[in-house]
């Protein structure tokens, strides 16, 4: 059991980026030829397109912060020894927890008020409920993925070995 959730872990965002860009584009693709060819649009296309990208969002902002791929600025760090960028990148962790906490806590607040008054699509017609959990979904997996770097940030301080900096886009 243990490698099925060692590879969970490792690839759940990758997975569930595939599942929702597949679909994305696979119903933007169908749309446009039914504009095109025959003319004819339906508003569920619009619609499924729209919360796929929303959830993109959301799960990509958990994979981005697994692999610390957030914008930052980090030309200080560059001059700073492991231990103090270590505390740098907890102090981030712990602040970017903070929001994370607070911004699940409204955004199920949201999700509660949407079931109790019964919401539904305009297209689809489904409930808003399952399009509003992008959000406490994706502060969920933030908020894991923040409590992962944050328990390798301490061994990184407590063995003074360099911190975690994520991959680099440019070299």
């Amino acid at each position: 059991m243990a490698p099925i959730l060692r590879n969970l872990d490792r690839n759940a965002e990758r997975w569930l980026l595939l599942v929702f860009y597949s679909m994305l584009v696979g119903t933007m693709a169908v749309e446009v030829l039914r504009r095109e060819i025959l003319a004819y649009s339906s508003i569920w296309g619009e619609e499924i397109v729209r919360y796929s990208f929303i959830y993109l969002a959301w799960i990509g902002a958990a994979a981005a912060v697994k692999e610390r791929g957030h914008l930052r600025i980090d030309v200080i760090l560059h001059y700073l020894g492991p231990r103090p960028k270590a505390l740098i990148y907890i102090l981030g962790d712990v602040v970017m927890a903070g929001v994370a906490v607070v911004a699940l806590y409204w955004s199920i607040e949201t999700v509660l008020v949407s079931a109790k008054f019964g919401s539904v699509s305009h297209g689809l017609r489904v409930s808003m409920v399952w399009f509003l959990m992008a959000v406490p979904v994706g502060f969920s997996l933030v908020l894991w993925r923040l409590t992962q770097s944050f328990i390798r940030d301490i061994r990184d301080f407590r063995d003074g070995r360099p911190v975690y900096e994520g991959t680099r886009l440019f070299d």
